[in-house]
C-alpha cells in the first residue's frame, strides 16, 4: 500500500514518518462501539496489517487503557516486525475536570507515561492531544512540555486531534506539531476550505477521522438499524456524552441516509460506496492517512483495499453537489 511522510516528523529524524494512506482507527477496539471480544480486536489488527496496513491510531481512553493494551499484544506476535508499524495514541481526555486547567506539565507526563505502559513502547510514535478545551491551544506550557517528552525521547512526535477548522489551523501555526487528527469525509468539506492546504504548506499531517460517518457511509444503515445501548451511535446522537460531530458527523440521521441514496446512485454498480467515500478522501490533496475503523476482519480488508482502487469518475462531483444541497447549511457553520 501507498506510504504517505508527516513532513515535520521526518525533519525531526524520528524513526516512522510514513503512514498507510488507509490506517486502522482502533477506539472500536476499546469500547463505545458495541461489544467487540480480544480475540475479534486483534483479528481485526492482524488482517489490516496483512492488507498493509503500518499505522494504527488509538486513544488512552478507548475502553479505559484496553484498545492500547491490545495492540500491545499485537506488537508483541509481530516481534522484529513491530518496528514496520506506527502507532498514534491520543492523551488528555482522562483530565477530571474536562477542562484547559488540568493540562498541566505533571498530568500530560502522567498520561504520556500510561500509554507508554500500556502499549509497552519506550518511545511512542505520535502523541495527540485528545480534542483538548478550546483554551488549550493558546497555551505554551502545554505545547512547551510536548516537546520537552519528545526531548526526553518519551515520544517521537506530537500532535493535535481537533474538533474545528479553526482549531486546526491554530494547532498547524505551532512549530513543533506534527499532525492534525480532523473530521474529514463525504459529510464534511469544510476542512478542504483552508486546513489541508495550510497543513501541506507547513509540512504538517493530515489524519482523516471518522471517514465513514459513523457506519453512515457503509451505506448498510436504515431507519430501523438499532445499535446498541453502549454505542455512541445510541447514547450520543444529540451529544449527550461528547461533542456530537464524533456521531454520524454530526449530521441529521435521517438526513445522512438520504444523502447516502444519492451518493450511491452516483456510482457503478460494482463499486462500494465505503471504498469510494474512502478513496475519495484519499485523493484530497494534504491527507497523510484516513483511518476508518473495524469491528471485524473483513471491514479491515474492505476498507483497506481503497488504499489499491481508483475513484470513480463523477464521484467528486457528485459529494460536493449532495454537500451543498443537504448539509453544508447545517454542518459548514459549526465545525
Amino acid at each position: 500500500m501507498q506510504q504517505r511522510t508527516f513532513g515535520r516528523l521526518k525533519l525531526s529524524g524520528a524513526w516512522h514518518a510514513d503512514a498507510s494512506v488507509v490506517g486502522l482507527g482502533c477506539w472500536q477496539l476499546g469500547a463505545d462501539w458495541g461489544d467487540v471480544s480480544e480475540d475479534d480486536a486483534l483479528a481485526v489488527l492482524r488482517a489490516a496489517h496483512e492488507e498493509g496496513v503500518t499505522f494504527f491510531d488509538t486513544a488512552d481512553v478507548y475502553g479505559d487503557g484496553r484498545s492500547e493494551q491490545l495492540i500491545a499484544r499485537f506488537r508483541a506476535e509481530l516481534g522484529d516486525a513491530a518496528g514496520d508499524i506506527m502507532v498514534a495514541t491520543k492523551v488528555g481526555r482522562r483530565a477530571d475536570p474536562f477542562v484547559a486547567d488540568t493540562y498541566t506539565d505533571v498530568n500530560l507526563r502522567a498520561w504520556v507515561e500510561r500509554s507508554r505502559t500500556n502499549l509497552q513502547m519506550d518511545t511512542l510514535d505520535l502523541v495527540q492531544l485528545h480534542c483538548p478545551p478550546p483554551a488549550v491551544y493558546d497555551m505554551d506550557p502545554v505545547f512547551d512540555t510536548l516537546a520537552e517528552l519528545r526531548s526526553e525521547k518519551a515520544i517521537a512526535g506530537f500532535g493535535v486531534s481537533v474538533e474545528t477548522t479553526e482549531e486546526a489551523l491554530k494547532a498547524i501555526a505551532r512549530p513543533g506539531v506534527v499532525s492534525i487528527q480532523i473530521i474529514l469525509n463525504a459529510f464534511r468539506l469544510k476542512p478542504l476550505d483552508e486546513v489541508l492546504p495550510a497543513a501541506a504548506e507547513a509540512g504538517v499531517g493530515i489524519i482523516a477521522r471518522v471517514p465513514l460517518a459513523s457506519g453512515l457511509l457503509s451505506g448498510k444503515y436504515s431507519r430501523d438499524t438499532a445499535f446498541a445501548e453502549n454505542d455512541h451511535r445510541n447514547y450520543n446522537r444529540h451529544g449527550a456524552a461528547f461533542d456530537v460531530g464524533e456521531t454520524f458527523s454530526g449530521v441529521d440521521y435521517e438526513t445522512g441516509l438520504a444523502a447516502v441514496d444519492e451518493l450511491k446512485a452516483a456510482l457503478p454498480d460494482d463499486v462500494p460506496l465505503p471504498q469510494a467515500a474512502l478513496r475519495w478522501i484519499i485523493e484530497q490533496p494534504g491527507v497523510t492517512t484516513v483511518i476508518p475503523g473495524a469491528r471485524n476482519p473483513s471491514q479491515a480488508q474492505r476498507n483497506a483495499a481503497a488504499g489499491r482502487s481508483e475513484l470513480p469518475a463523477g464521484f467528486g462531483d457528485a459529494v460536493r453537489r449532495v454537500y451543498d444541497e443537504k448539509l453544508r447549511a447545517d454542518i459548514h457553520p459549526r465545525w
